[in-house]
């Protein structure tokens, strides 16, 4: 926005996620390349970070440690955005054609366009047999940076991703008593890329969201995706790229942690602060498992509802596929001069969106847009003025 000459404030917290709920020795699934952040002038890569600082890097085969990005990060957040407001958005409504953004130290914002950038942390899911248990006996995955508070303990993991996967692992290396519970009858390891020979980059080119002619579309072709009916784009983002946990941690946590596949959880009772948990049929002879706490990595699912800095005039008056916004080809939802990208961005774009690779094409179309029609109609054919941007970021 700033190179396009775009007014605008940004609010939010740099990296939080990354900092505060992702476990604190994991490494990043995605590949050194596929993990850059985008500026326009595209010349501070990760690989050029690692240069500067002298830590090892690779475009494939080394994986990338969280606390390496989060440090890039913070440096591209100097660097190129030296302007963020790090305060917290806690209300967002519209009177008389503006919205006022509400920060949680008294302060507000009025501008005419707001662009929510809230990342994946409010989507956090549980499932339903979980959601009634107290905090003491069971938490979401992204509650968790510093697995030492459980050394010693049982605890059972849920799920069969990557999230799952790496919080097992950190549990290991923490001292705790770590069993995961996933219903699909086999975890799904990653396999290492390697060398690939001519045949395999013909049969299955590379991209940043992994191998793949399926993949070239997905990060070519956003706008062809942005055309296909809803619920073909709803289901292609609920099932491209599934639980796959990462090839570096499959030693630690197969040679460690009890595995229980196959099955679900049919029953939780808590006794003597406790879980017992039965599991249903398709657990082998196992069929109760006892823990000291529960970690559900059980994923996110994007639901505007769970925004709870939105006005529930302004989430009512939203069209929404599966729960997320129904998006323009410029990112405005149907309310008009309040856009979304990021992962919410991903039913209306394909699921580059819910990458770091797919702020290339979210920032440049976005930015033009915004710089191009100042005064103009909206796309959802609503008049509006520009007179100031806001981008809530968490």
């Amino acid at each position: 926005m700033r190179e396009a000459g775009t007014d605008f404030r940004i609010v939010g917290d740099p990296m939080e996620p990354w900092r505060t709920a992702m476990p604190s020795d994991m490494h990043l699934k995605s590949e050194g390349f596929a993990s850059t952040l985008f500026e326009p002038s595209q010349r501070f890569t990760l690989g050029a970070y690692c240069a500067e600082q002298r830590i090892p890097y690779a475009d494939i085969g080394l994986p990338v440690e969280v606390g390496t990005f989060v440090k890039y990060g913070q440096e591209f957040q100097k660097r190129y955005v030296p302007e963020v407001e790090n305060r917290v958005v806690t209300s967002l409504t519209r009177s008389n054609g503006r919205f006022q953004v509400g920060l949680q130290d008294g302060g507000t914002i009025s501008a005419r366009r707001v662009i929510v950038a809230s990342g994946i942390l409010p989507y956090a899911w549980i499932p339903e047999q979980f959601a009634g248990l107290p905090a003491s006996i069971c938490t979401h995955s992204s509650a968790h940076h510093d697995f030492s508070c459980f050394q010693g303990r049982n605890v059972v993991v849920v799920g069969a991703g990557a999230s799952a996967m790496d919080v097992a692992a950190s549990l290991h290396n923490a001292g705790a008593a770590a069993t995961v519970i996933a219903r699909r009858p086999k975890v799904g390891f990653q396999t290492p890329l390697g060398s690939r020979s001519l045949v395999d980059r013909v049969r299955a080119p590379m991209t940043p969201v992994g191998p793949g002619w399926k993949s070239v579309l997905c990060t070519k072709a956003p706008l062809l995706f942005h055309l296909m009916p809803s619920d073909f784009r709803v289901d292609v983002v609920r099932r491209y790229l599934g639980p796959a946990p990462a090839w570096f941690i499959r030693q630690t946590v197969e040679a460690n942690v009890p595995i229980i596949s196959g099955t679900t959880v049919a029953a939780i009772n808590v006794q003597d602060g406790r879980a017992v948990l039965t599991l249903s049929p398709g657990a082998a002879e196992t069929r109760s498992v006892i823990a000291d706490h529960i970690i559900a990595a059980t994923g996110y699912k994007v639901d505007i509802q769970r925004l709870n800095f939105l006005d529930a005039k302004l989430q009512s008056a939203m069209r929404c596929d599966d729960g997320a916004p129904r998006l323009s080809r410029h990112f405005e939802s149907s309310v008009s001069g309040l856009y979304f990208i990021g992962t919410a961005a991903a039913n209306s774009f394909g699921p580059m969106l819910r990458f770091a690779c797919g702020a290339g094409f979210a920032a440049r179309r976005l930015s033009r847009h915004l710089a191009a029609t100042g005064e103009r109609s909206s796309s959802w054919n609503t008049p509006r003025m520009q007179t100031r941007t806001v981008a809530a970021d968490g």
